[in-house]
């Protein structure tokens, strides 16, 4: 398309992203999978090699899936205050290490075995290793899960997941960015948990400043603060080196922390969801179905493997918070689906060099999450049929609600 038909390009991806909302509500399904498709197939590789009219991947169209990426996490990070984690943190630790312990090993070994390499198993390792924290926490409200028992261990495990790919993220970024030079990658790194150290000062001490920083009875200037100092501070990280989703988290930690957290979430939430739609849709744009095709063979491998793993550490999650057989199960079932942090480490892998992590892995992370979004929705939908698989060493399982 030429350059004066960027408003209509623009026209077509809200309606395109609109459409999937609709398609996914009937079907009743996470919206998230029918956004990448809609990229994918509105994009030059598929539309395009029709010789159609196809969207570009424009400046806007990036620092929009930019803004999807800080919105998506500083929301996360909203739900995470500091003094509520402290409490639970044994238990979020024991349930988070089984977590870790089992998944995390599982996706690095798959990533040795596919590519040989270090880097790229230790990528792949994140990807298979978390879960989607924004399609679960989803799911628990639409099943009508978020009230129940199961409901602590899944989301207790996610804000191990989520602090733990945190700092994950900041070293990889930086590793990667380094071009495999030890010296400038260790640099980085240094930088990186700088400023993550900075960050977590932030939230621990600036409790005071953020409070006075919304104080305002304008939902104008109420909005323009929270949104410039949360971009404005996921910028400066970027810029270091750092990703902008971990800051994003910790800004959304910081202001937790405040009296206005409700406000933040109802005024930010239509934002985030826009640009969050955008993300996605971008993720499907600039990813070549044929690449996919060509990592079917290690995406087979990978979700016969996971799956399972993800299962089996989900319900041991619930065991730790002394849940019953059925409610465990739930839990395991609920861990599979993996989404949002999956693909923006793909995003850190295309920043480096090689067709590995510039091409395979970010195509491997589109067709892992596709197909594990809509594994791990199903599997919600339809744990009962899960607990014959797993043995109930328990006396009488408590009656699910």
């Amino acid at each position: 398309m030429a350059g004066d038909t960027l408003l209509l390009e623009v026209g077509a991806l809200f309606t395109a992203v609109a459409l999937c909302g609709l398609l996914a509500k009937r079907i009743g399904l996470s919206v998230i999978p029918f956004y990448i498709i809609a990229g994918i197939i509105c994009s030059p590789f598929v539309v395009g090699r029709l010789d159609l009219p196809y969207i570009q991947n424009t400046e806007f169209i990036g620092i929009g899936a930019e803004l999807g990426i800080v919105f998506l996490l500083f929301f996360l990070g909203l739900e995470f205050n500091l003094d509520r984690l402290l409490e639970s943190r044994q238990l979020i630790g024991k349930a988070g290490l089984i977590d870790l312990g089992i998944n995390f090993p599982v996706g690095f070994a798959l990533g040795y075995l596919f590519f040989g390499d270090l880097i790229a198993a230790t990528l792949l390792a994140g990807i298979i290793y978390i879960s989607s924290s924004a399609i679960i926490t989803k799911s628990l409200i639409d099943l009508g899960w978020i009230a129940n028992d199961e409901a602590n261990p899944m989301l207790g495990t996610l804000v191990f997941e989520d602090l733990f790919i945190a700092v994950y993220l900041a070293v990889v970024s930086a590793i990667v960015i380094g071009g495999g030079d030890i010296g400038a990658a260790a640099q980085s790194v240094g930088i990186a948990l700088g400023f993550i150290f900075l960050l977590l000062l932030l939230v621990q001490y600036g409790n005071g400043l953020f409070e006075r920083l919304l104080a305002t009875d304008s939902h104008e200037y109420f909005l323009l603060r929270a949104v410039g100092v949360t971009i404005l501070v996921a910028g400066a990280a970027l810029a270091l080196g750092v990703s902008e989703a971990v800051a994003a988290f910790f800004i959304g930690m910081a202001f937790s922390s405040t009296t206005h957290v409700h406000e933040l979430e109802r005024l930010l939430e239509p934002i985030r969801d826009l640009f969050a739609a955008i993300f996605f849709f971008w993720i499907g744009l600039i990813t070549d179905p044929l690449l996919i095709v060509g990592v079917a063979g290690y995406l087979a491998v990978a979700i016969l493997a996971s799956t399972p793993t993800k299962l089996l550490s989900g319900y041991w999650s619930g065991r730790v918070y002394e849940l019953s057989h059925t409610r465990s199960v739930r839990v395991g079932a609920g861990m599979v689906t993996r989404g949002e942090f999956s693909l923006i480490i793909a995003t850190v892998a295309a920043a480096g060099t090689g067709p590995v992590l510039t091409e395979t892995i970010p195509a491997f992370a589109v067709g892992y999450v596709l197909s594990m979004s809509i594994l791990g929705t199903v599997c919600m939908q339809y744990s009962d049929t899960f607990e014959g698989l797993i043995p109930d060493r328990t006396s009488q399982p408590e009656p699910a609600s």
